[in-house]
């Protein structure tokens, strides 16, 4: 029997926020990953990288303040150095629970591009913050460079940058090919690097792209059984963070979109998740989505808890 092909997606949960937080948190949640390959499953992982391309940003940003022979580094490199160091931790936290488990399976990272559309209305109304906050000259800095910025009161400035809609994964035919071989993959960390095509050519874009809109994608192109996204609540519920908060045990693809349509899902947290829930619904009506949270991942693959989306 063909094993069940789950497509992982983590959230920041499952990261944590700066490097060290980062090296313990993969181990706990490697412990998830390894419970599902051990109950017969091929994963391929994507994974948040709000916390850490920000944290890059910053870092190149103020290397070049200190050091004026230095470029800064632009958000499609920022997002590149994300994806090896996040893509490295776990892959190593992983390899090394499974070698305890006496499971001998290849994990590798994939460094993915991602295409997006240099029309994209998010280039016109960026709205992803990113970096540090900044002055009143620093900023004024970055406009006369072409960069967006915002204005938060009290604090000052932070860069704001688009978030595009992934169009198609570049580097997708390796990642079948590991998937198919039964290997476990990580790709697409943080949104995947966003480029634009010129003739033969891919120029990285100044922007970002949602994690969850990828994992959807992801999941439709490797026409996966399940797309599983770990968060920090174990279900999706409505009313949520009020006195009717109510659990949603399970619906389907119209139901979802009934309930965004009456704003029960906030934009930025859980709206993107039920979005890409019904964008891979849409190209695999026999696949299912399931919503929950880390450390009730193979509970909630098993009907034990969390949200379950069928089309």
């Amino acid at each position: 029997m063909s094993k069940q092909k789950i497509v992982v997606s983590l959230g920041h949960e499952a990261l944590g926020s700066t490097t060290n937080a980062q090296f313990d948190a993969v181990k706990v949640t490697a412990k998830d990953l390894a419970d599902l390959i051990e109950d017969g499953n091929q994963l391929t992982i994507t994974h948040s990288n709000g916390q850490q391309v920000s944290m890059i940003h910053k870092a190149m940003t103020e290397l070049r303040r200190v050091y004026i022979d230095y470029t800064p580094a632009p958000m499609c490199v920022c997002s590149a150095m994300s994806q090896g160091y996040v893509g490295y931790d776990i892959q190593n936290s992983l390899r090394a629970e499974l070698i305890d488990r006496g499971i001998s399976k290849p994990v590798s990272t994939i460094l993915t591009q991602v295409t997006v559309d240099p029309y994209d209305e998010a280039f016109y109304e960026p709205t992803k913050e990113i970096g540090r906050f900044m002055s009143a000259e620093d900023a004024e800095i970055e406009v006369k460079k072409g960069n967006y910025v915002k204005e938060y009161p009290g604090q000052g400035f932070r860069r704001v940058v688009a978030a595009p809609k992934p169009l198609s994964i570049v580097e997708i035919d390796a990642i079948k090919a590991l998937a198919d071989a039964d290997q476990t993959v990580i790709a697409c960390g943080g949104g995947g690097i966003p480029v634009i095509e010129q003739k033969h050519a891919l120029k990285g874009a100044s922007a970002v792209i949602e994690k969850d809109s990828i994992a959807g994608k992801l999941a439709s192109d490797l026409g996966a059984d399940v797309l599983l996204i770990l968060t920090g609540v174990e279900h999706v519920c409505t009313g949520f963070n009020t006195a009717d908060c109510k659990p949603i045990e399970s619906m389907n693809v119209a139901e979802a979109k009934k309930l965004i349509e009456a704003g029960e899902f906030e934009e930025g947290t859980m709206l993107p998740k039920i979005e890409a829930a019904i964008e891979f619904l849409s190209s695999n009506k026999d696949g299912k989505v399931i919503i929950t949270s880390i450390g009730k991942a193979l509970d909630a693959l098993k009907g034990k808890t969390g949200t379950v989306i069928n089309a």
